[in-house]
C-alpha cells in the first residue's frame, strides 16, 4: 500500500527507471500477492523470497541476498519503506555501500524499544539521506534526534493515497452476510500474540464485546497460529482468514468500531472517520489520536468495554483528517526524487 502510490508517480518520470525488489518479507499468499494484484504493482524485478524467521536471521538474510542487487544495478538512491526488517536491512546495505537512501514514512515514534519496529525506525531514519514524513510530528522527532531540516521532506501519508484511489472500490457487497453492524479487528503485534495470558485476556475482552456487538476478526497468520497452540476459544466471534485489501477496506469503511494494534490502520480509521480503539499503551502515530479518531485503550478489558458502549451510545470521538493525507503524497515524493536525482 505505501509502495504502489510512489512507484506510479515515478513512472511519469521517464528519465526515472525504476527497479522493485520485493524481499519476500511477507510470504504468506494472502498477505503478499493478492495485494500486488489489487494494487496493480507490476511484478518485482528482484524477489528475494526470503520467508520467515526470528528478527536477526531474517534481517541477515535480507541483506546478505540485498547486496548483490545493490551492487549489480549500481542505484543512485534506494526508497525504503515503513519500519519493517526488509527497511532497516536494505538502508544497512546502502550505508554500507555509500548509496543514498530514502525513508518513505520517517520520523515516526512511539517512544518504546521494546518494540522491534522503533529499532528499525531509529536506525533507519539515521542512516537515510532523505526522509519523507506524513505529519509534523515526524519532522519534530528527526529534528530532535539531530537530524538536518534540510534532509526532511514532509509530503503527507503514502497509505491515504493507496486509501483514496482504492475507496470506491470497497462497497457493500464485500461486506455481504455481515450484520449492519459490527467491531472489525485485528491482531499480530508480538506483544498481543505470542504470549499466552495477554491474548487470551484479550479474546476474552472481545467475546464480553461480541455480547453487544458482533467481532469480525481477519486474523494474521500468526495469530491464528497462535490462537490454535494455546487453545483459546474463538467460537462466539467470526474468524477469517486474511483479507485482500480492497475487501479489507470495505470492512474498515464500513465497521461500527475496528479495535486493532496495527499502526496503518490507526491511520486508515482515522481518513475513513471510523472510531478506532487500539490495543496498545502507545502509538508512534499521535497524530490518529489528537487529530483523529484514535484512543489507546492498552489492554484494560474494562477500558475496552466502555469505549464500545460510548460508540454504541452515539458519543463516538470525532476526528479530521492531518494535513496532507488528500491522495497526492506519492506525487510530492516523487517531485523531490526528481529534483535531488
Amino acid at each position: 500500500m505505501k509502495v504502489a502510490p510512489v512507484l506510479n508517480a515515478l513512472a511519469k518520470h521517464p528519465g526515472i527507471k525504476q527497479t522493485l525488489v520485493h524481499t519476500g518479507q511477507h510470504y504468506d499468499v494472502n498477505m503478499s500477492d493478492v495485494f500486488f494484484q489489487q494494487l496493480a504493482i507490476p511484478a518485482p524485478d528482484v524477489n528475494l523470497s526470503v520467508g520467515p524467521g526470528s528478527h536477526a536471521s531474517q534481517t541477515a538474510e535480507i541483506m546478505i541476498r540485498f547486496e548483490p542487487v545493490v551492487l549489480d544495478r549500481e542505484p543512485d538512491l534506494v526508497l525504503v519503506y515503513g519500519d519493517v526488517n526488509s527497511t532497516v536491512a536494505a538502508a544497512l546495505v546502502c550505508a554500507k555501500l555509500r548509496v543514498r537512501v530514502g525513508h518513505v514514512e520517517a520520523g515516526l515514534r512511539s517512544f518504546d524499544r521494546t518494540m522491534p519496529e522503533e529499532i528499525n525506525r531509529l536506525v533507519t531514519d539515521q542512516l537515510a539521506d532523505l526522509l519523507f514524513t506524513p505529519s509534523e510530528d515526524g519532522d519534530i522527532n528527526l529534528q530532535r534526534e539531530g537530524i538536518s531540516a534540510a534532509k526532511i521532506h514532509r509530503v503527507g501519508n503514502v497509505m491515504i493515497d493507496s486509501l483514496v484511489r482504492f475507496l470506491p472500490a470497497a462497497i457493500h457487497g464485500h461486506t455481504d452476510g455481515l450484520p449492519d453492524r459490527y467491531a472489525l479487528v485485528t491482531l499480530h503485534r508480538p506483544s498481543n500474540v505470542d504470549d499466552n495470558r495477554a491474548l487470551k485476556g484479550i479474546l476474552t475482552s472481545l467475546l464480553a464485546v461480541n455480547e453487544k456487538l458482533a467481532v469480525v476478526f481477519p486474523a494474521h497468520p500468526r495469530t491464528r497460529q497462535r490462537i490454535a497452540e494455546f487453545g483459546l476459544n474463538t467460537t462466539q466471534i467470526r474468524l477469517l482468514d486474511p483479507l485482500p485489501y480492497v475487501e479489507f477496506l470495505a470492512l474498515q469503511r464500513h465497521a461500527t468500531v475496528v479495535i486493532t494494534d496495527s499502526g496503518g490502520i490507526q491511520e486508515e480509521t482515522t481518513y475513513l472517520g471510523v472510531p478506532c480503539l487500539t490495543m496498545r499503551d502507545n502509538t508512534e502515530r499521535p497524530v490518529t489520536v489528537s487529530m483523529g479518531t484514535n484512543t489507546l485503550v492498552g489492554r484494560d478489558e474494562n477500558r475496552l468495554r466502555l469505549e464500545v458502549a460510548r460508540i454504541l451510545d452515539g458519543k463516538a470521538k470525532q476526528g479530521t483528517v492531518p494535513p496532507l493525507w488528500d491522495g497526492h503524497a506519492g506525487g510530492r515524493i516523487a517531485e523531490v526524487l526528481r529534483a535531488k536525482l
